[in-house]
């Protein structure tokens, strides 16, 4: 039995499905309404979410997109309310239903993790997609992953890479993070230490200390040319806004 020599391939996991901070939104709008959904919002930045609750729940039953999003992440959170998944999913699928993309990408997540509905990857690849086509930069993330591990979907890593680069541009720590473990692992690119040392390097510069690890890691692999090269590229990046990298 041969034995291979060369470089020991270090396969980065992946960060998983994120969901999103609650949406404290201003409507544009002067009517009482409008004015009502700011006071929820104002209560709910405070803390208190019983007067948020107050303010926005007529207002989802009403049908506003906004408030119907807003109390589905108060009932998945127990913020104000007894935590309710099955609660949360029913505000999200209303809003999700009007293309609020906040909405849509949470629902998405409920389905991927079976949280208040029934785990179906098809459907949070559904949501994930609507949400992620009006550039909701975690449903591209999240749909990324998707791709990634073919679930709901054949398993594609070049269409994975796409999505998370779509969210990476978008200054999403964790698309920049997976870019660098695909760029790394060569997974729907082809491998380059330079790509993946300056994806990581990026991501690091959010705070993310697993990402400042594996660009050690990976400088490891890299001359002092290579690092200095991948150190230009991520300096380039970021004057960019993270667009063309």
């Amino acid at each position: 039995m041969l034995a291979a020599f060369g470089l020991t391939c270090i396969i980065f996991p992946l960060l998983k499905p994120i969901t999103l901070a609650i949406a404290l939104l201003v409507l544009p709008t002067v009517s009482a309404s409008g004015q009502d959904f700011q006071k929820g919002s104002t209560a709910a930045q405070s803390g208190d979410f019983a007067t948020a609750l107050r303010e926005w729940k007529p207002l989802a039953e009403q049908g506003f997109a906004d408030a119907q999003y807003n109390l589905g992440f108060m009932h998945s959170n127990g913020d104000g309310v007894l935590q309710d998944y099955k609660a949360a999913a029913k505000w999200y699928r209303l809003a999700a239903e009007q293309g609020n993309a906040s909405a849509q990408t949470n629902l998405g997540l409920m389905y991927n993790i079976g949280q208040g509905v029934p785990q179906d990857y098809k459907a949070a690849v559904k949501w994930y997609r609507l949400a992620a086509t009006q550039g909701n930069a975690a449903a591209q993330f999240n749909l990324g992953l998707m791709y990634n591990d073919g679930q709901g979907v054949l398993q594609d890593y070049k269409t994975a890479v796409r999505w998370y680069r779509l969210a990476a541009e978008q200054g999403l720590a964790a698309a920049q993070y997976n870019l660098g473990a695909m760029y790394s692992n060569g997974d729907g690119v082809l491998q380059d230490y330079i790509r993946s040392h300056m994806w990581f390097n990026i991501a690091a510069s959010s705070g993310d200390e697993t990402a400042a690890s594996n660009r050690d890691i990976v400088a490891g692999k890299m001359t002092p040319t290579q690092i200095e090269k991948a150190q230009d590229l991520a300096r380039e990046c970021v004057a960019k806004n993270y667009k063309g990298c």
